[in-house]
């Protein structure tokens, strides 16, 4: 695997630390939305019979388990994530799915997916793209591997638009988040979530980013008032 730099590392070993509680921790802290918000993120993909489709940072394979689920039986999926500790309770959760012949899990980061040019028919990743440290070689690295007419599919946490809204959504996200993650897991962890919503690209920013990848005919769905986002880009010809 690519040598990762000294942030990279640190990001790597915090969620090995809270793998054990990190599902149980995103169905608490979002109150279960977390679900619905990958069921529509992965419902923007376009994949045919027979394709196949990446989900980078899959974690614990929440996403390549909704792809298989909204999926054609013919349609295969490979996993990528560069924490061991969440892939191995992923090969757990996918072995117990009756999807387990369908997916396959590797350990890569997303500035060096270890995949041919054009091989893929969609690609997605949920939360993940906040951690990728190179953000700009992560997307590119996403547009090499996927074929002329691909979609990537991104959903990430965002800033919500309306003032008030906004407001309660700060409280929440900036002071009780990182208490209650505390009271459960590392305290450090949900520290660093709220921490690294806040130093992300805003929206238009972020599809630039895209475009300037290879990504064309970029959109940008918001979710729950604008807690989060979904960027759609097709990959140029």
């Amino acid at each position: 695997m690519t040598k990762l730099t000294e942030k990279g590392r640190g990001i790597r070993d915090m969620f090995d630390k809270i793998a054990p509680r990190y599902d149980l921790l995103n169905r608490l802290l979002s109150l279960g939305i977390d679900r619905r918000w990958r069921r529509f993120a992965v419902k923007q993909l376009q994949i045919p019979e027979g394709g196949m489709v990446l989900d980078i940072a899959t974690g614990t394979g929440d996403v390549a388990l909704e792809v298989a689920k909204q999926t054609p039986a013919s349609v295969r999926i490979v996993g990528s994530d560069f924490t061991q500790g969440m892939l191995v309770l992923g090969h757990e959760k996918v072995e117990a799915s009756p999807y387990r012949d369908r997916i396959v899990l590797v350990n890569n980061p997303c500035e060096a997916i270890p995949h041919p040019d054009g091989i893929f028919d969609g690609v997605t990743i949920a939360f993940g793209i906040r951690n990728v440290v190179d953000r700009q070689k992560g997307l590119e690295e996403m547009a090499r591997v996927l074929k002329p007419g691909g979609r990537a599919v991104i959903l990430e946490f965002a800033t919500p638009l309306n003032r008030v809204f906004r407001a309660v959504y700060y409280f929440y996200f900036l002071k009780m988040l990182p208490w209650l993650g505390g009271l459960l897991s590392q305290r450090s962890a949900y520290q660093y979530l709220p921490d690294s919503v806040m130093e992300f690209p805003d929206r238009q920013t972020f599809k630039a980013m895209m475009e300037a990848a290879g990504f064309a005919d970029v959109k940008i769905h918001d979710l729950t008032g604008g807690i989060a986002a979904v960027h759609v880009g097709t990959r140029a010809s």
